[in-house]
């Protein structure tokens, strides 16, 4: 498995130091929040698009993915929505990312059946656009669909290759999965895998992998059984938490946490 790094721990920081901090650390991608807050957005000229890929060549650092905000779910019009999706999809192509990432993001007003359906419908139709990119778009397990099982309602719905899932191993554990129920439910969708730990259920503060409860061993456990190669991007969730550690002293410990579950999982 490849190990990458989400810029939401980083909140702000020039590419140039975000990607010092990936060749310092060993690793192998870096995954972009896609916020007007942050060096890289949809709002990119193409020149500054064209810069922001050659500095990753360079680095030898690959763009793990385009971690958007749409929100596939949400009660309204498609075309803000769409029109949103586009402009990821746009903004990956012209990294040479391979996946944008997307949220359920579901009202209350709605049952679970107009959700899945709204969410299904613009997944569908902005599975054609993004298969003319070349690109993936991922719903994140989160919010109103944090579970495998509730995120496979859409992708099943949908049924394009082009649509999948990207596993976040703290919500589907808050949601009540067990690490081989999310994969269960998730493999025959999933795009990568984000990790990271808390303190508890009631305190979500971002901690150094290892030093919270969420179940990570098991979760590359499960992955490492079924012959699972694909990506663990760590989102640090620093934005949201300004007490919580910095993260480029925790990157070197992090890295070698994740090392050592791999082989233990060998």
């Amino acid at each position: 498995m490849k190990l990458a790094f989400s810029t939401l721990g980083v909140p702000g920081l020039p590419l140039t130091d975000v990607l010092r901090l990936a060749t310092a650390h060993g690793y192998h991608g870096v995954e972009l929040r896609a916020h007007p807050e942050e060096p890289v957005h949809p709002g990119l000229t193409p020149e500054d698009r064209a810069a922001v890929a050659a500095e990753f060549k360079a680095a030898g650092v690959e763009v793990l993915g385009v971690a958007g905000y749409a929100r596939v779910a949400a009660p309204g019009d498609d075309e803000p929505v769409l029109a949103e999706i586009r402009g990821l999809l746009d903004l990956a192509r012209d990294l040479g990312a391979p996946y944008i990432r997307v949220f359920p993001g579901g009202g209350t007003a709605q049952s679970p059946e107009e959700a899945d359906a709204t969410a299904a419908r613009r997944l569908g139709t902005a599975a054609e656009y993004a298969a003319g990119l070349g690109v993936n778009i991922l719903l994140e397990t989160h919010d109103s669909h944090r579970t495998g099982a509730d995120a496979t309602r859409i992708l099943g719905l949908v049924g394009h290759g082009r649509v999948g899932a990207l596993w976040d191993v703290m919500h589907t554990w808050l949601g009540g999965e067990q690490p081989s129920e999310s994969y269960a439910a998730l493999s025959p969708y999933l795009g990568y895998v984000q990790v990271k730990d808390i303190a508890s259920a009631e305190d979500t503060t971002p901690l150094p992998l290892g030093a919270g409860i969420l179940p990570l061993a098991e979760v590359v456990d499960v992955l490492s059984r079924h012959g699972w190669d694909g990506w663990l991007c760590w989102e640090y969730e620093k934005r949201w938490y300004e007490a919580a550690a910095p993260l480029p002293g925790l990157l070197g410990p992090g890295r070698e946490h994740l090392a050592r579950l791999l082989s233990d999982s060998a």
